[in-house]
């Protein structure tokens, strides 16, 4: 797997974990449980995904740690000689790791909301 599918992904499987589980405890912790029951008025397929929340959270750190690997030996790998090609390679690799931080954020906040606030609450 090369390291911009691995990061896009990553970026779907975080994605993913906080549509399905974050989102409906950002809503009912804030007190937005009317807007939430209305969301899933339109959006039925959410209690669904919730159900699968564990799974959906551990195949979103596999491929978060996959994505990971992936970037860490690419970062290391040589870019062309030529000066183009090397700066585009300096370019996606940049880019690839900015995909790759926003993916570990969005899944550290999802597991945040999914598991650790409603303890609290």
């Amino acid at each position: 797997m090369n390291d911009k599918s691995a990061n896009f992904l990553s970026l779907f499987a975080s994605s993913s974990t906080l549509i399905c589980c974050a989102l409906p405890a950002l809503f009912v912790a804030l007190g937005a449980g009317a807007a939430f029951a209305s969301l899933i008025t339109v959006f039925p397929f959410l209690i669904v995904l919730s159900q699968y929340k564990l799974y959906i959270t551990l195949f979103a750190f596999v491929m978060i740690c996959i994505a990971g690997y992936a970037n860490y030996k690419t970062y290391h790998m040589p870019c062309p000689a030529d000066p183009e090609l090397g700066r585009a390679c300096l370019q996606t690799r940049r880019r690839s790791r900015y995909i790759y931080y926003f993916s570990v954020v969005l899944f550290i906040f999802a597991t945040i909301f999914t598991y650790i606030i409603p303890r609290f609450l």
